[in-house]
């Protein structure tokens, strides 16, 4: 069991599965939802997967300040001493790409709306400005970059997943307990 200062704050905790649950719902709903024929439910999903969007770009602001001035914990001597050199440069570049993709997708999606000049209303009662101006060619150029960065995003998710699981049932080193509920 890990000491209580190797384990993550509550909140970092928190706001980690909850960036979680919102990312894998948003990419399944991204998914599913362009695969649709234009309909008002197609309309509607769009919708809610931009103000989705902007709330895990809040989610996402709070938990880059939580860790900026709540320090994760340091990896425990007995990981350290257990793990290659590559894979702590993996884990250190996993984790900084998923927080430059935890702004760069919603704020690449955002553009593309705003460029296309599809504002979007958080919410459905909420209009917020626009990212930048409406522009067609902004718009196709944008378009396919929010979904290329969606992939990349889900392909880092399935290879922290696998890092945790490997530390879980490879390893056996509590590393998953670190950002798992309860003591």
């Amino acid at each position: 069991m890990p000491a209580a200062s190797d384990r993550y704050t509550s909140t970092a905790i928190v706001l980690h599965w909850l960036l979680a649950l919102g990312l894998l719902g948003m990419l399944a709903l991204g998914m599913y939802m362009t695969e649709l024929p234009m309909s008002p439910a197609r309309l509607k999903l769009y919708n809610w997967h931009k103000w989705a969007g902007i709330v895990i770009l809040a989610l996402s602001i709070w938990r880059l300040s939580w860790r900026w001035t709540h320090r994760p914990p340091a990896l425990p001597p007995h990981v350290l001493q257990h793990m290659p050199t590559w894979q702590r440069i993996a884990h250190q570049g996993t984790h900084g790409a998923l927080y430059c993709l935890f702004f760069a997708v919603p704020l690449v999606g955002w553009a593309y709306s705003s460029a296309a000049g599809f504002p979007v209303v958080l919410f459905g009662w909420l209009p917020l400005p626009d990212f930048v101006p409406a522009d067609r060619a902004l718009a196709e150029a944008l378009k396919p970059w929010h979904g290329l960065l969606a992939y990349a995003l889900a392909a880092l998710i399935v290879l922290h997943v696998l890092g945790a699981l490997k530390h879980q049932f490879i390893d056996r080193d509590g590393l998953l307990r670190r950002m798992w509920w309860g003591r």
